[in-house]
């Protein structure tokens, strides 16, 4: 069978577009999604509570929920091949689907499959993911949360000396519970649940940890540590770039880095900095030994430091 024309082919896909693009440009135009807009159109980055507190008013409004969802449902009746206007992901347990997003928060719908919850091996772990989030259970599917809480993040945190996280009482779910989480403190797993689970989820960006702390359920000991910001991790990777080009002249960017509030870009700044210009870097490696409000940082550096010395003095001899 020969191919369709290049011209038929993009007319076809024009034609199979223009619906959903008009039903998207009618959803985004509506009160609802405007109310989003609207109420976070001027929220902090630099706190979770006030964007968190506007999240909170949305959701507990059942009509507000139902309503922003309603022409999106409609849309998907009428047409089965409907292409919704925003970013789907699928696993083999959930459907989620990105509905908002500003820079102080996100608003993801999600279905979870009850039969791949329970055919789930039980987690050994769980995590902290260093964000506040308020979530809508439209349908709780009879889903019970287990929970945990650990201490906070501060400037002085420890890998090695942090206590193990606490277990709370389970908490049962019904239809329509709004449920917000603090998750740089508290943690969350959801099991039992006998039928889908339908959720609007507003994870809150402003004022996030720096960190993700994946605990173990056996004995709540922490197992591991992740960045839970994207920023310092791109910051990381430029910064590996200008030592790679052997940029000696980006001393002034280092530098920046290396009093981050990111205590994990901190130290990445220094190592890529050493690497690059040994001797620049010195007087800010001794600094970090000294004074870093990481005692972590702290440790590294002034184990680091005689060696830098070191490396730098048998360096001049050659010369």
């Amino acid at each position: 069978m020969p191919a369709a024309p290049p011209d038929a082919v993009r007319a076809a896909m024009h034609g199979a577009r223009a619906p959903a693009q008009a039903a998207a440009q009618r959803w985004r135009m509506a009160a609802e999604y405007r109310a989003l807009e609207a109420a976070f159109a001027d929220c902090r980055t630099d706190a979770a509570e006030p964007a968190a507190d506007r999240a909170a008013r949305l959701l507990e409004d059942g009509g507000w929920a139902a309503a922003l969802l309603a022409p999106l449902v409609a849309a998907l009746t009428a047409d089965p091949f409907f292409e919704p206007p925003f970013r789907i992901s699928r696993d083999r347990m959930r459907t989620a689907a990105v509905l908002f997003e500003s820079p102080a928060a996100v608003l993801t719908a999600s279905v979870l499959d009850a039969a791949e919850l329970a055919a789930m091996v039980p987690s050994a772990t769980f995590v902290f993911p260093g964000m506040v989030s308020v979530t809508r259970y439209v349908r709780a599917g009879g889903a019970v949360l287990r929970r945990w809480r650990t201490d906070p993040i501060t400037p002085g945190f420890h890998a090695a000396a942090a206590r193990p996280a606490v277990s709370l009482a389970p908490l049962a779910l019904a239809d329509g519970d709004v449920q917000r989480v603090d998750g740089r403190t508290h943690a969350q797993l959801l099991s039992g649940a006998t039928a889908d689970v339908v959720t609007l989820v507003f994870t809150i960006r402003s004022g996030a940890a720096p960190l993700m702390r994946e605990h173990r359920v056996a004995d709540g000991m922490l197992a591991r540590v992740a960045s839970a910001d994207d920023r310092p991790s791109r910051a990381e990777m430029l910064l590996a770039y200008l030592r790679l080009e052997g940029r000696a002249d980006a001393g002034a960017q280092f530098a920046e880095a290396s009093h981050d509030p990111a205590f994990q870009l901190r130290w990445a700044a220094i190592r890529e900095w050493l690497s690059l210009d040994a001797r620049a870097a010195l007087p800010r490696l001794e600094e970090m030994a000294a004074e870093d409000p990481n005692g972590e940082i702290r440790a590294a550096a002034a184990t680091t430091l005689p060696r830098v010395r070191r490396r730098i003095a048998e360096a001049e001899c050659r010369g």
